[in-house]
């Protein structure tokens, strides 16, 4: 058993570094939309409250920068091959869509809003495509 797995992190990892559990990645992608959401909330209040704007004004889908981050890991952990290319094409490819149609469908609220509930989507989206797709993907691919 390697160390990382001994350590009983969250999420959990096989020994080669990748998250181990579909739950865990959705969990901690999610957690980290609600984490940037929570730093735009805080530096568009500081901007509008100096008067360098009107609040809610920020790019929410700027929320997504920590999921991406955990995606980028979970694609390195990942040995080369067209399996994890593929599959993180094609989750990239539905998750922002997913966002695009979610921004679309909100947007009577201001940037911070719809692109937040945009981040959270693409997330999602990316996340549970992600999971299965490159597992598959590397199996049949040997």
């Amino acid at each position: 058993m390697s160390e990382q797995s001994e350590r009983g992190g969250f999420p959990r990892r096989d020994d080669e570094g990748r998250i181990a559990a579909l739950p865990d990645l959705v969990g901690v992608s999610l957690a980290g939309v609600v984490v940037g959401i929570l730093a735009l909330v805080v530096f568009d209040w500081a901007f509008a409250l100096v008067g360098a704007g009107h609040f809610g004004r920020a790019n929410g889908w700027l929320a997504v920068i920590l999921p991406i981050w955990l995606f980028v890991d979970d694609f390195r952990a990942w040995s080369f091959g067209a399996a994890r290319v593929v599959a993180a094409a094609l989750a990239a490819a539905a998750g922002v869509l997913a966002g695009l149609l979610t921004a679309g469908a909100a947007n009577a609220l201001p940037p911070l809003g719809s692109g937040s509930l945009a981040a959270a989507v693409f997330a999602l989206v990316y996340a549970v495509i992600w999971f299965p797709v490159v597992r598959w993907l590397a199996r049949r691919t040997g």
